[in-house]
């Protein structure tokens, strides 16, 4: 009896044993779901540089981009395709909802394009900031990064230069000669720039032979959504004009107020966004600090040669933690333009003068108005009668109750011991007259 109770129980065991061995042998894949939504822009790189990283340290089988944006920036697209380009990893797009413009340009760098029913691609020309085509030079260079996309995955080209180019003639895709190409999810899959249609998230795992998968989706940090909306090129120039303004009123205000505070939370805010999102080292920083020292050594060296070099530094620094060149220059320009006006105004119409450089700017004056003469303004001699010392060509001397006083004649010669009348005093200058025969006493 106690036998067979041991032989049952080991029964059991080896069974437990059997049923345990496919989830060793069998270890589901792992996926990286990552949400590619809104603008593409430099805050997004930083996100997508994180995720494909973690998906890289887990030996990740797949990464899944979800995208839904209407587009963005080019020099933002053009670093996340080369960050796409450098794993190894399966990459497989899929598009819910839009992938337009620079949307497009990154499906096109993954291995596998999949679009819900509703989904579209497309429509990838170089706008400029006043929302119109870009010049010829930029739209070429463009043109071919998106025909050189397509050939990398083995797509026929054409259709990728047609949603940059609105001179190429799709007119069975609504694109005809003046019109860019979307593509709708069934365009995509008849011209092959799709590998098929899914209603769902799930449907695209059983499609790509992931059903089993483990999903992990990546979302944005705070930080990262923060540094997102800091680095966007329409807020940087905002948070620099909000800067530059702030320190501008506070150099005409005394003490430190909410007008310094908000500049330098301002300036604060670029470098940390910019930080966070990867597009600016600590060199940076250090940079800007140096030049905020060399300003204040200003105030206790002469010739102005630090001050001018702390504003290099300063504008430097900032220029080099955008990333890209061109944009934060104009975004620098704008805030200098912004203290200038700023500047103006508060001198123009409110009056005011620089307290924060008082202590290296000589203000004092010596006006009549606060007691300062540079000779005795001797008014009262006007209309008296002097005899001159010495002739008058037209300077001299002249002699009045025992007082010898340097005078001048009123243009004309005057001999010695000539009787004159004092018409005009100017400060230190005494004019006379010589008095005629009939005005003699």
């Amino acid at each position: 009896m106690k036998m067979s109770r041991y032989i049952i129980a080991f029964c059991l065991l080896l069974c437990s044993f059997f049923l345990v061995i496919p989830s060793f042998t069998a270890d589901s894949p792992t996926v990286y779901k990552i949400p590619v939504y809104k603008e593409v822009e430099k805050g997004l790189y930083a996100f997508l540089k994180r995720s494909i990283k973690e998906a890289e340290e887990a030996n990740a089988d797949a990464i899944i981009f979800e995208l839904n944006t209407p587009g963005g920036f080019v020099d933002s697209a053009e670093k996340i395709s080369n960050l796409l380009d450098s794993t190894s990893i399966r990459k497989i797009a899929y598009i819910n909802t839009e992938a337009l413009s620079a949307g497009a340009y990154l499906a096109l760098h993954t291995d596998e394009i999949y679009m819900a029913p509703s989904g579209t691609m497309g429509a990838a020309a170089v706008i400029d900031g006043s929302g119109n085509m870009a010049d010829e030079k930029a739209n070429s260079a463009w043109k071919a990064k998106m025909i050189n996309a397509a050939k990398l995955t083995g797509k026929d080209p054409k259709y990728a230069q047609a949603m940059a180019d609105d001179s190429v003639d799709l007119p069975e895709y609504r694109a005809p000669v003046g019109d860019l190409l979307t593509l709708t999810s069934s365009d995509a899959l008849e011209v092959g720039y799709s590998n098929g249609t899914v209603n769902s998230f799930e449907d695209l795992l059983t499609k790509t032979d992931l059903a089993n998968a483990k999903v992990i989706e990546t979302e944005e940090t705070f930080m990262e959504s923060v540094a997102r909306f800091i680095t966007h090129p329409i807020i940087v120039p905002i948070l620099l004009s909000i800067a530059s303004l702030g320190l501008i009123v506070e150099l005409y205000s005394p003490g430190f107020g909410v007008a310094g505070t908000m500049g330098l939370i301002s300036i604060g805010l670029f470098f940390f966004g910019h930080l966070v999102a990867g597009l600016a080292g600590y060199e940076t920083l250090i940079i800007f600090v140096i030049g905020v020292l060399l300003i204040i050594a200003e105030f206790f060296l002469p010739g102005g040669i630090s001050g001018i070099l702390g504003a290099a530094a300063i504008i430097f620094s900032i220029i080099l933690a955008g990333g890209n060149i061109v944009q934060m220059s104009i975004a620098v320009l704008i805030a200098l333009t912004v203290a200038i006006v700023g500047m103006v105004i508060i001198m123009k119409f409110f009056g005011k003068q620089m307290k924060a450089l008082n202590k290296i700017i000589l203000s004092d004056a010596t006006t009549t108005e606060q007691g300062y003469v540079s000779n005795e303004n001797r008014v009262d001699l006007i209309g008296k009668v002097a005899i001159t010392m010495t002739a008058l060509r037209p300077s001299g001397t002249i002699r009045i109750d025992n007082e010898r006083i340097d005078a001048v004649s009123d243009g004309s010669f005057v001999a010695k011991d000539k009787q004159v009348t004092i018409i005009k005093v100017e400060g230190s200058r005494i004019v006379v007259r010589e008095v005629a025969e009939g005005e003699k006493d």
